[in-house]
């Protein structure tokens, strides 16, 4: 069944860290250049990670002593809650995607690398909406995990055959 998986493009109005500094001022804080490098760097690049691996992208600001893992932690979360980021449970650790800006998708886990693969289906959106309908529910979003092995991991888990 051929198709197109790729991930369509969103518009949004402001960037992440003028939406990550609305949703602070609501708050009664405000964008310190702590979290504005964190906010920086998390969105440089589209990627699942964990908090270790960003701390790894901050080293030299953590070395220097201008970051803290507790500041980086707690940004997470403010990132979390501000619906900015994802925060999603895999293989026993944290891992965070981007949420905002970013189009709705699903993903096929790798369950032995721990390895996303995100993809998008129209067919998988229109099945939602018809049994949405067909139970008078409202759909306000889906999160579709395939657990499976993948393709390279399954070539290294094939025993090679001994020479008889």
């Amino acid at each position: 069944m051929p198709g197109d998986f790729s991930l369509r493009t969103v518009q949004v109005t402001l960037s992440p860290l003028d939406r990550f500094a609305q949703f602070l001022q609501s708050r009664g804080k405000r964008v310190t250049q702590q979290r504005r490098q964190i906010v920086e760097q998390v969105f440089s690049h589209h990627d699942h990670f964990d908090a270790d691996e960003l701390m790894a992208h901050l080293r030299d600001e953590l070395a220097a002593r201008r970051l803290s893992r507790p500041t980086i932690y707690r940004t997470l979360n403010e990132l979390v809650e501000a619906g900015l980021l994802r925060k999603m449970t895999l293989g026993g650790r944290s891992v965070f995607e981007h949420e905002y800006g970013y189009p709705q998708h699903d993903h096929l886990y790798c369950q032995v690398c721990n390895a996303l693969i995100e993809f998008h289906s129209q067919a998988l959106e229109r099945l939602c909406d018809q049994v949405a309908r067909q139970e008078d529910f409202e759909v306000l979003g889906h999160r579709l995990f395939v657990t499976g092995i993948c393709a390279k991991c399954r070539r290294r888990q094939k025993p090679s055959r001994a020479s008889d």
